[in-house]
């Protein structure tokens, strides 16, 4: 774990300040309302007031017998109504927590906590450009509400999907729908039909692939061939949940302010600016031959694009972004990022 120098000039400072809106604490979730119920008119005169009925309206008995005077009767007043008998609890529902809406070989989900204490106090441009599944933009959008992310990824499949997440849920759940009864039907000769469907060009058709792929492939794996091709086999859970209805509209809404594109990681050195926090996780370095994936896009992720990365993050620490990147133990690692900070987790 890598983290930049924080200069005095651009170091966030902790709030000190109670925050004005609620929502952004969701622990504050309790209030009262007190209000003062005033006394009805017959009340204050002490008549009833079903003592108003005349007789010319009175109601009929079905067993025949004649209808009855409603006599007019005083009542006692009630007493005076205090304040405090009137307290009325008033719950602010909670903020659900968005969850990746995806499984994504080296999500840090699991992490978070240990995370936590890299992430700055306060939140205004968030960068993520190499998106994944993005259990850290979900972490940190229910912490800062009003944080406004870029997020980005090589992944084209990956950035569409998000994008008709957000643009799209109810559609994306009826088609998500049919899928899953086409496998439950058809096994494993489902899957491959469904992943052979390379050429789709509809966005909303790809976006539910990606998530049914996903999510009935072996390990989770986004792997994909020379030509670019999903290639990951079948998986060994048949019956799999495909996903949540209330997690996928939680995730919609906290990705309404979200730009999401599919782009290189060296464009962010342009977009950022001073004050910016960016979290990178990229492909790791391999530490053994089983742990070298880089096959998640066409254009594979090498050693040379970590050197490049390492130049990326310096120019942003130098412009005043805040900046934070997660790798594996490696000895390049170390040597890629001499001079900052490390600490394992």
């Amino acid at each position: 774990m890598s983290e930049s120098s924080r200069r005095k000039s651009s170091s966030p400072k902790t709030a000190t300040k109670k925050r004005l809106d609620q929502r952004s604490d969701p622990k504050k979730s309790h209030y009262k309302i007190r209000r003062k119920i005033p006394d009805p008119p017959e009340l204050e005169r002490g008549i009833h007031p079903a003592s108003t009925s005349s007789t010319q309206n009175a109601p009929k008995i079905s067993n025949g017998s004649p209808p009855r005077t409603l006599k007019r009767t005083k009542v006692r007043a009630p007493a005076a109504l205090h304040d405090e008998q009137l307290a009325m609890p008033f719950v602010v529902p909670k903020r659900i927590e968005s969850q990746p809406f995806l499984k994504w070989v080296g999500g840090k989900a699991s992490l978070l906590r240990q995370l936590e204490e890299f992430f700055p106090h306060e939140i205004d441009r968030y960068f993520e450009p190499f998106l994944g599944g993005g259990a850290v933009f979900f972490h940190l959008k229910h912490r800062f509400p009003d944080m406004r992310p870029f997020l980005r990824d090589g992944n084209k499949e990956l950035i569409n999907c998000f994008r008709v997440v957000r643009d799209r849920p109810e559609d994306l759940m009826q088609l998500l729908d049919e899928h899953s009864r086409g496998f439950r039907a058809d096994g494993d000769t489902y899957f491959y039909d469904i992943r052979k469907q390379h050429g789709l060009t509809d966005d909303l058709a790809r976006a539910a692939r990606t998530i049914f792929l996903n999510k009935t492939c072996f390990n989770a794996l986004w792997r994909v061939n020379a030509r670019g091709e999903f290639n990951t086999p079948v998986g060994s859970n048949k019956n799999p949940n495909l996903y949540s209805r209330d997690n996928l509209l939680a995730a919609s809404d906290v990705l309404q302010n979200a730009q999401l594109e599919a782009q290189d990681f060296r464009k962010t050195v342009d977009e950022a600016r001073r004050g910016d926090f960016i979290y990178f996780d990229p492909p790791y370095l391999p530490i053994s031959t089983y742990s070298d994936f880089k096959r998640y896009t066409l254009e594979q992720f090498r050693e040379a694009d970590q050197v490049e990365l390492a130049r990326v993050f310096r120019e942003l620490d130098a412009k005043g972004c805040r900046v934070v990147l997660s790798n594996s133990e490696h000895p390049r690692t170390r040597e890629l990022y001499a001079g900052f900070p490390i600490q394992a987790v």
